[in-house]
């Protein structure tokens, strides 16, 4: 089991939490949305939950609830420049289907 960043996304990460000044990594999860049922959901934290898994890639900790594991589990995130649009962009193999608009998948 595990979730990893690409070494773009890490630095991006790292240039988030050195602007907040505080800062132990990102969580990430998902909820129940959208119209294919689920959204993910991806903030900065400054410290752990008691039941969150932590991983670590390219220097930065990523830490998952166990409910949402079993939905981003072999997530690799990465962050993506087009045009003027940039973002974290998920690369996740339980995906099934993802709605046209882009914002829900389903496993």
């Amino acid at each position: 089991m595990s979730v990893t960043l690409t070494e773009r996304a890490a630095q991006q990460v790292q240039r988030h939490l050195a602007k907040r000044g505080a800062g132990m990594g990102v969580r990430l999860g998902v909820k129940t949305t959208g119209c294919s049922g689920m959204a993910y959901k991806l903030e900065f934290v400054d410290q752990a939950a008691e039941d969150d898994l932590t991983f670590e890639s390219h220097g930065v900790k990523i830490l998952v609830d166990p409910r949402s594991l079993a939905y981003v589990d072999g997530t690799e995130l990465d962050f993506i420049r087009q045009g003027l649009n940039e973002g974290f962009q998920f690369n996740n193999p339980n995906e099934k289907d993802r709605c046209g608009c882009g914002e829900s998948f389903r496993v």
